[in-house]
């Protein structure tokens, strides 16, 4: 049998998409789901090894967003959906969860005894641009880009 026939006449999906989008379960297993396979997607898109600097700054901004997403976007029973965009130079993460009233707060320095806080810190310092969209009454989205292949200019 050919391929057209197989298919019945539709061309088979284009394997180099560089968009992934699932949704994973919001619990601390589904963000470290989405650390793992946006790391996993990122090296396979780009060839860079898991141990580069950018694998890890886009682990750290996944796993930040991700976790975000679990313990202060979702409501229970609710999914969150993770969106990865291979674009020219950098990887557009996104998460969208389900508690579009609670943004992100304004990044600010925690003082040194808080046990928590400093998180988009993290994000702010490993993304060039990061922020978040509010779609509906339902939904928001926070996201991150994260360069690779060039190093920053430091002026």
């Amino acid at each position: 049998m050919t391929q057209d026939q197989l298919t019945g006449g539709a061309k088979p999906p284009h394997t180099s998409a560089r968009r992934l989008a699932l949704c994973l379960s919001g619990t601390k297993r589904g963000a470290r789901l989405a650390r793992r396979l946006t790391v996993q997607q990122f090296t396979e898109w780009t060839g860079l090894s898991y141990g580069s600097d950018p694998a890890r700054a886009v682990a750290l901004v996944t796993a930040e967003l991700a976790s975000n997403a679990v313990c202060h976007g979702s409501l229970p029973g609710r999914d969150f959906r993770l969106a990865l965009h291979l674009l020219p130079g950098h990887l557009r993460i996104e998460v969208t969860d389900t508690r579009p009233e609670r943004l992100p707060p304004a990044v600010t320095p925690q003082p040194a005894d808080e046990t928590s806080g400093r998180g988009l810190l993290l994000v702010q310092a490993y993304a060039d641009r990061w922020g978040h969209t509010v779609h509906d009454a339902y939904t928001k989205t926070v996201w991150a880009e994260v360069r690779f292949g060039r190093t920053r200019r430091v002026n």
